[in-house]
């Protein structure tokens, strides 16, 4: 069992990082939904609505990103390091989802193959398997496992390290969160 802060020691604006396909958007509805607290989404920020997930231009989707910091509440998912410092400046908790790959890249085909609805998804953007993000997932995450472990390490925050699905279960049975949309 891992120690887990509680979601009040985590308070009011609290930070969700990980891998790819990690489960980061849907433990940030749940949360945001249990405490109240509004739910950003970085990648919807980041990209195009009704596009097959075009990034906005870099200082579009910063703008967006420091407007949405700026608020009092709020639970945000995502990594997208050009604006970390200036959101965890702002943060007052951080959970790590340093999930394994092979459970990214299992979530990642289960949700471009069965799932009509993504939590955290792009509108008007279908979710289909791309060779792009297969290879994102497999190469990219264990160099950004190690950055966000060094990141990790070094916040001065409440923090919680979840590395695995049983510990991401009991996370949620810890703060009471229900997965889906009651």
């Amino acid at each position: 069992m891992i120690h887990l802060p509680s979601l009040d020691e985590l308070s009011q604006r609290i930070c969700i990082v990980g891998p790819s396909s990690s489960g980061k958007s849907t433990l940030a509805d749940a949360i945001g939904r249990h405490a109240g607290l509004p739910v950003i989404h970085l990648d919807q920020l980041h990209h195009l609505p009704h596009t097959a997930w075009q990034p906005r231009p870099r200082e579009a989707f910063h703008a967006l990103h420091d407007a949405a910091i700026a608020q009092d509440r709020w639970v945000i998912d995502g990594n997208y390091s050009s604006c970390m410092p200036q959101r965890m400046a702002r943060a007052t908790g951080f959970i790590l989802l340093d999930v394994p790959t092979l459970t990214s890249l299992r979530r990642y085909l289960h949700r471009t193959l069965f799932e009509r609805r993504r939590i955290g998804g792009l509108e008007g953007a279908p979710e289909r398997v791309r060779m792009d993000m297969l290879r994102h997932i497999v190469v990219a995450t264990p160099a950004n496992r190690v950055r966000y472990g060094t990141m990790y390490d070094a916040l001065p925050l409440p923090k919680v390290r979840l590395s695995s699905t049983r510990a991401v279960d009991e996370a949620y049975a810890s703060w009471q969160l229900e997965r889906e949309c009651p």
